[in-house]
């Protein structure tokens, strides 16, 4: 029987519309943001351990009171915070899983959210899914930087919500300590809740450090922040993550976890807990990671794109104007992955409505034979 549909526009995501493409040519796949290769072999050890030793039924709603607790100890000693792992952390399937719950939590029918463009793709169908409206402020290249008055200006008497992504997919920017006081002014002149996806928290690059919402007292206090295992230690199909909010909104972002999820795979939630143990395994990340993007930012050049800064998460940018300036950008996605058979993302994608710009984004969380085997054939873009 026909419903009416409360996402009519959506359709499938261009992530899964360049992957499919890439698998149906042979193209190597730098679209889509997941490694091609394995997550640490203790890691994996701790899976199997926690497995065998028969921890394979329901873990409590909120999450392994041991990961709960490993994720405050991590937090304690990355930010130098205090959180609750009993009223203030919960463990979900994922970081869109979360992000999904926080919207559905504190937005209603009629209210209105602001959404920094380019954003991920499922901030504006989460948000009309609860009869709420997104609100689309355009940050341009090549920097992406945010004009806070204009964000205020946006505001009005139904927002509820500001959600920010921070180092941001796909504009790879990072927020500045001077950022967050900004955003601070806005959500409390006009008593507004913040989300801010921060998933990529430990890939920030050149020494710039991470400015999170739980470590600026303003924000902390008006604040869900969520994380995503996944991201951090190579395992997407994992689909474990957390969110991170005070008491009164946790105890609110639960009643609704409770009937998406319920809970979350146990063994998973072993394994991690062990292995938070060890900050070195997210302490890392940043040399591990600017490698390959170095790698990827060569080759790109020298294939006649013009790079974009990378300051954070495991993508980059790049305007290809001097290589097909009569293409779209999802032309020219297209058209890369059919003839050059290396997949990339149109950021138009990310756009409610994008400038005039001829960028796509690449993912560089990838083995360097990968790498090496895209550059090789992205150097036949050259004359």
């Amino acid at each position: 029987m026909p419903i009416h549909s409360k996402l009519p526009s959506v359709g499938t995501t261009i992530f899964t519309v360049m992957s499919a493409l890439a698998a149906e040519h042979g193209a190597i796949n730098l679209s889509q943001g997941f490694p091609d290769y394995p997550c640490d072999p203790a890691l994996l050890d701790a899976l199997a351990t926690a497995a065998k030793a028969g921890h394979n039924q329901y873990a409590p709603m909120a999450g392994l009171p041991a990961l709960r607790q490993a994720i405050a100890a991590k937090l304690a000693l990355q930010h130098h915070i205090s959180v609750d792992p009993d009223t203030e952390i919960t463990v979900t399937a994922g970081a869109t899983q979360a992000l999904f719950t926080a919207i559905a939590t504190v937005l209603h029918a009629g209210d209105e959210a602001i959404l920094l463009d380019p954003s991920y793709d499922s901030y504006a169908p989460s948000i009309l899914a609860q009869g709420a409206k997104p609100v689309h402020i355009a940050l341009a290249a090549p920097d992406f930087s945010v004009d806070w008055n204009a964000v205020e200006a946006a505001v009005t008497p139904r927002t509820k919500l500001i959600l920010v992504n921070n180092p941001n997919n796909p504009a790879t920017s990072v927020f500045s300590k001077a950022d967050l006081d900004a955003l601070a002014a806005i959500a409390e002149r006009h008593k507004l809740i913040v989300l801010a996806d921060e998933v990529y928290e430990h890939l920030v690059y050149d020494g710039l450090q991470h400015q999170s919402v739980l470590a600026h007292p303003a924000l902390r206090t008006r604040s869900f922040a969520v994380y995503s295992f996944g991201k951090t230690f190579h395992a997407t199909g994992w689909k474990v993550g957390y969110c991170v909010a005070p008491p009164s909104l946790t105890a609110e972002f639960r009643k609704i976890h409770q009937f998406l999820v319920f809970a979350v795979n146990t063994p998973a939630q072993h394994a991690l807990a062990a292995h938070l143990a060890e900050p070195a395994s997210w302490q890392g990340l940043p040399a591990f990671f600017q490698t390959r993007r170095a790698l990827l930012a060569a080759g790109l050049s020298a294939a006649g794109f013009k790079l974009l800064p990378s300051q954070g998460t495991y993508f980059q940018l790049a305007d290809y104007s001097a290589i097909r300036p009569d293409l779209d950008d999802i032309t020219f996605a297209r058209w890369l992955t059919t003839e050059h058979g290396v997949a990339s993302i149109p950021v138009s994608a990310f756009y409610q409505k994008a400038p005039d710009q001829k960028i796509v984004r690449f993912c560089f969380a990838k083995q360097e034979q990968t790498l090496q085997a895209a550059i090789a054939r992205l150097g036949k873009l050259r004359p």
